[in-house]
């Protein structure tokens, strides 16, 4: 991909820091807002950021990796930025929106790549009553939580609770319980894309439950919606010879 105006942002680590200025030094940087493309320096969660912030008008995200797990980020290197930019292969994603209200009515709106989640605030567990498309499925799922994922988000959190991994071509969402108590074999279902899913909490008040979206935290909610958007487009630069298909085979086959 042609690159003309690159905006760099980086994370507040000292390594990403460091990382920003020396290539502040060797490549020209604009500002974010009014750039072509973003080159974010940090983890996952600043390339999300970087699309949240940025991506809404489909200007591309390329990541380089300058925190902790960087599954959606490339190898960090200050040479030759503009030709690997330019070799760079295009993948989009939709996030999903995630619309929660909390027990003092106030409504929240956030955005996600990998997954909308839900969990207990406390000792007590959670318990939790699913729609889907505005029928009842699950009038109370006893647990310590509940995920919504993305194909691309398949191999993150969703994996580790024991969800099943998503073709990114699929048209799916993963609906996975976290440490389900009652009903105790219920692990989770498969959703089209297209759903609406609907989570809300019972006795909100006395069993506290957080829904996270990206980077946002919502503490004491009662109500989350949860769709897919077919309309915001996220554009993510990779590496063509590290793929995000190919992260998702070695992710698969690694130990």
């Amino acid at each position: 991909m042609k690159s003309n105006k690159i905006g760099f942002i980086a994370s507040s680590t000292n390594d990403a820091q460091k990382a920003l200025l020396e290539l502040s030094k060797t490549y020209e940087n604009v500002n974010p807002s009014k750039a072509d493309i973003i080159v974010a320096l940090g983890g996952d969660g600043l390339l999300l950021h970087a699309l949240e912030t940025f991506g809404k008008n489909g200007v591309p995200v390329y990541g380089m990796n300058k925190g902790t797990v960087g599954f959606l980020m490339n190898n960090y290197s200050k040479d030759n930025l503009l030709q690997k930019i330019e070799k760079a292969e295009i993948t989009t994603v939709n996030p999903l929106i995630m619309e929660a209200i909390d027990i003092n009515n106030n409504s929240h709106k956030g955005y996600a790549i990998n997954e909308v989640s839900l969990l207990r605030q406390s000792r007590m567990t959670a318990k939790i009553s699913i729609n889907i498309n505005g029928k009842n499925r699950l009038p109370e799922l006893v647990c310590d939580g509940i995920l919504v994922s993305t194909p691309a988000g398949s191999t993150a959190y969703n994996l580790s609770a024991h969800g099943p991994i998503l073709p990114l071509n699929s048209e799916l969402l993963s609906l996975t319980s976290i440490c389900a108590f009652r009903p105790r074999r219920w692990r989770g279902a498969l959703l089209p894309k297209t759903s609406n899913v609907e989570l809300i909490v019972n006795e909100p008040k006395v069993r506290g439950v957080s829904a996270s979206a990206g980077n946002i935290e919502i503490r004491d909610v009662k109500k989350v919606n949860i769709t897919l958007s077919n309309e915001l487009n996220f554009n993510i630069l990779f590496d063509p010879e590290n793929s995000l298909e190919e992260r998702f085979l070695i992710e698969q086959f690694s130990s």
